[in-house]
């Protein structure tokens, strides 16, 4: 009827039955009611409201578990009643929608005894009249929603109801049955008329409600009329509108004038309110939501909780008074609930079931490095990249920074393992110097042996580096000292290895390789080897320096804080160049390994270059397989290890003969076996 095409001189007093869907829309959007059952007659006007009601439900994210329909014409058949009952009873739904007019809702009343189902609540679309009879035998365990349209007290009429002449009235039997029962003694005060006899009688909708039935539409109505009427006689004279005589009556009366006045009246009520009908002539007026709920006493409490205005500006088109909701005692929880699974709290998501409506769905929890911090989330959130979830998964809180500290255990330990080897190699050193005159002291080359300790001492120095929060400076040192000091070590051994071998040669009679024992050969050794790992270094420092790096995806939930390489290829260079020195230091010293034991040397650095192999070889896969600082654990291990096994196999026996078995450190002994 709303359509101006079809209908353009209809107009509607009342509220239109979208804006009735559309605030119960609201209603159930305001409670988080999502699973809801509608019965409704199978009449035109309903069916066509509950599909608009079920679309603006899915809509808004709510599903409905049943329709269930009724003939608006025939009576109820005993199988349907026994249906519509099963199907109340049975659903897991809280909320049921009664969309069908008055007498409709009293029909249901009678025929499925409504008032009697515990746990429900029931939204109409009247305020329906429950009679005193039920109230007083049946004790209503549900609350009703009743959506009716706006009624409000017009000033003085209540006054002309008591004071009306009812002989001026039609003589029918239904008004002189409803002014009969305004003489009921249960009539509000307000509306009861002084009567000859104070009787109780039947009593009518009108003396259970707050306010006198529709009056207010219908003074609406007649005020729009009215005024519209008053527009269109003091317009001018292009109306073609003139009077005859004293009586003053039209002599042109059209219609369809009139329905350009009405299309344009706009006036304000005795209320204070402004009044006018919108471009598809409906009156400007919205619905009044009471909740109705028998207290424990058996009488009946009706209030007013909220209203819906659809003319009201966006966001006040809605409001209600949850203060002012009587809940029966039924429910356990307040508000009630009607859902049909329980809401997922923050740090779940909603995963659907199969072959059930969207609102039937499991909670399971945000995957690693994701949160919802809100109820029902159809999704989770990724944290952005510097954050990490908390535990319940319900807000994102910034991730730890990690790296190889001196605080924590492993650094602790590292620290202390670095500076005990460094103590013993100095004290190796120590002992050395002390004994610097000894004949086995000076035998394995003395400049070579100080050499050697000292670069270990700072081998173990040097470790240090990994250790600690990665810098700018500390980053470009690491790698670099590392690789410089333990070529100067390699090739410090290597020189050693070819002078036992040349010293052995230089022994024998018209050897060339006399003029070559002076330390000219050592020292061209160790200054190529290292000077070309220096180049390597310096090459790897400007093309590629390493740098820190702030890693975000190596541990969970942690930033950790390293020193890129720059260049892998560089790095895996200054690992094969040492690897390369130990090489061939192993390989002369396993070819000179059956020289005198005198002058023989070899045999424990093959060692030691056995035991440098091993571990740098193990540490390349170790390396690789581990991430964080276990990375840089790793390599301090190899390279304390590594220092460790060189001092072990080529100094400690030295020492050993030193400070154990002095009578072995003499000229005679080292000399006695070549005699032989």
């Amino acid at each position: 009827m709303s359509d101006t095409v079809k209908f353009p001189y209809f107009y509607r007093t009342v509220p239109n039955e979208l804006h009735l869907c559309a605030g119960i829309i609201k209603l159930l959007k305001h409670f988080g009611w999502n699973w809801v059952v509608i019965i409704a007659p199978d009449d035109d006007s309903s069916l066509r409201a509950v599909q608009i009601l079920k679309t603006g439900i899915e809509q808004n994210g709510g599903c409905i578990e049943f329709i269930e329909n009724f003939s608006h014409t025939k009576f109820m058949t005993t199988e349907k009643r026994e249906k519509i009952n099963k199907i109340i009873y049975t659903s897991s739904a809280n909320v049921v929608i009664i969309y069908c007019n008055e007498d409709m809702v009293i029909y249901l009343l009678l025929e499925i005894n409504i008032l009697s189902i515990p746990g429900k609540i029931w939204i109409t679309t009247n305020e329906f009249f429950i009679p005193p009879a039920f109230t007083n035998t049946t004790y209503i365990k549900s609350n009703f929603l009743a959506f009716t349209i706006v009624r409000k007290n017009i000033p003085s009429f209540l006054k002309f109801v008591r004071e009306m002449n009812p002989l001026l009235l039609p003589h029918d039997f239904i008004t002189e049955s409803w002014w009969k029962s305004l003489c009921d003694s249960r009539c509000p005060k307000s509306i009861k008329k002084s009567c000859n006899a104070n009787k109780t009688l039947n009593s009518k909708p009108h003396c259970a409600t707050r306010f006198f039935g529709k009056t207010y539409s219908v003074y609406n109505a007649v005020y729009a009329l009215a005024h519209a009427l008053h527009d269109m006689v003091m317009s001018d004279s292009e109306n073609n509108i003139t009077w005859r005589g004293a009586n003053r009556r039209f002599l042109d009366y059209s219609p369809w004038k009139l329905h350009h006045y009405l299309k344009k009246v706009r006036f304000k009520n005795r209320l204070g309110e402004e009044m006018y009908f919108d471009k598809n002539g409906d009156l400007t007026t919205g619905y009044n939501v009471s909740n109705i709920v028998s207290l424990p006493n058996r009488m009946l409490s009706v209030e007013f909780v909220a209203s819906y205005n659809p003319y009201a500006p966006p966001g006040q088109d809605f409001t209600i008074n949850e203060k002012a909701f009587v809940w029966d005692s039924s429910f356990t929880q307040k508000p009630p609930q009607s859902k049909c699974s329980k809401s997922c709290p923050p740090g779940f998501r909603k995963l659907t079931r199969k072959f059930e409506p969207v609102c039937c769905y499991d909670c399971i929890q945000c995957p690693e490095g994701e949160i919802s911090n809100q109820t029902d989330m159809d999704s989770c959130t990724r944290c952005p990249e510097d954050q990490w979830p908390n535990k319940k998964r319900n807000f994102c809180i910034p991730k730890v920074r990690n790296y190889l500290s001196y605080e924590e255990p492993l650094g602790i330990a590292l620290t202390l393992i670095s500076m005990i080897i460094f103590i013993i190699i100095v004290a190796i050193l120590g002992i050395f110097i002390y004994y610097q005159d000894t004949p086995i002291v000076k035998a394995n080359n003395r400049d070579l042996s100080y050499l050697i300790l000292v670069s270990l001492m700072l081998s173990c120095l040097c470790s240090l580096l990994f250790i600690g929060q990665p810098n700018k400076m500390t980053c470009l040192l690491r790698q670099t000292t590392f690789g410089i000091i333990f070529s100067i070590s390699l090739s410090s051994i290597l020189a050693k290895t070819v002078t036992v071998v040349m010293a052995f040669q230089a022994t024998k009679p018209g050897s060339k390789f006399r003029k070559w024992m002076r330390s000219r050969i050592s020292n061209s050794i160790v200054l190529s080897c290292s000077l070309l790992q220096a180049i390597f270094c310096l090459v790897w420092l400007v093309t590629s320096p390493p740098s820190p790096h702030l890693n975000l995806q190596s541990e969970i939930g942690t930033i950790l804080i390293e020193c890129k390489e720059g260049s892998i290829i560089a790095f895996y260079c200054v690992l094969g160049y040492l690897g390369l020195l130990a090489g061939i230091s192993f390989i002369v010293a396993f070819l000179a390994r059956n020289l005198p034991d005198s002058f023989n040397e070899a045999k424990y650095i093959t060692f030691s270059m056995l035991v440098f192999c091993s571990v740098w070889v193990s540490f390349i896969p170790t390396y690789l397989s581990t991430r964080g600082k276990y990375m840089v654990a790793v390599e301090i291990f190899a390279i304390l290890a590594s220092s460790t096994g060189l001092l072990g196999c080529i100094f400690i026996p030295k020492c050993y003969i030193i400070l154990i078995r002095p009578e072995r450190n003499s000229r005679k002994y080292l000399t006695k076996n070549w005699n032989d």
